[in-house]
């Protein structure tokens, strides 16, 4: 719970700080701005919210590593879902109303966080997990959308250290293998789920895990 916590208030708290040309910036999503990945933290706090108050009466079949599937290829911006993002983060005009929303939803979905018995089954994406692996998973998520705000703004602030070490952990469980010892918390992160390519010398280090990245989580 401390790092779901941690991550979500250094993600929400990351976004505040953005001046508002930052929001035409490109995020590390693909075909998304800033604007648009803040569009998506809206809905992904809006889900936290629905998911911690549905409960599921059937036995678990997911914890936070086997939540995430793997998908065979990265988005390409034509799931309907996706392609909507854009259109609804032009539809609030300025930051400060995307601003405005993230902070109101986003501090609801934290303090359900917080309220939240951890050992209570939920459901969500047709899985049945328990809310505490749940947010567990979400520390995954929150790190990897901080680390696409920050892409190409280096002035912004980055991910608490914690937390990236703990969505590397993950990574690596998902994965079945650790990154090599010389790779950042970052440098797994990103080019372990295809953010970034792999220097060669970063390639030769991954040795035979490099044929099984990236992992695409969806």
């Amino acid at each position: 719970m401390e790092l779901f916590s941690h991550s979500w208030q250094a993600l929400r708290a990351a976004v505040a700080a953005l001046p508002d040309e930052d929001f035409d910036q490109p995020s590390g999503c693909a075909g998304w701005l800033v604007r648009d990945l803040v569009c998506h933290l809206v809905i992904d706090a809006q889900d936290v919210l629905i998911t911690l108050v549905t409960p599921a009466e059937s036995e678990p079949t997911a914890d936070a590593d086997t939540y995430w599937e793997l998908l065979d290829a990265p988005p390409t911006g034509e799931d309907p879902l996706d392609a909507l993002i854009p259109r609804l983060a032009a539809a609030y005009g300025e930051p400060r109303w995307l601003k405005f929303h993230l902070d109101d939803v986003g501090s609801a979905a934290g303090r359900a966080a917080e309220l939240a018995d951890h050992a209570l089954l939920v459901s969500t994406q047709d899985k049945v997990l328990t809310a505490g692996d749940y947010l567990a998973a979400y520390v995954l998520e929150w790190t990897l959308h901080h680390l696409d705000l920050t892409a190409h703004l280096p002035s912004a602030a980055a991910p608490p250290a914690e937390t990236l070490a703990a969505a590397r952990t993950a990574l690596e469980r998902i994965a079945g293998a650790p990154f090599p010892a010389s790779f950042s918390d970052e440098a797994a992160l990103r080019v372990g789920t295809g953010r970034r390519t792999p220097t060669d010398a970063e390639r030769a280090a991954l040795g035979d895990l490099a044929a099984s990245l990236p992992l695409v989580l969806g």
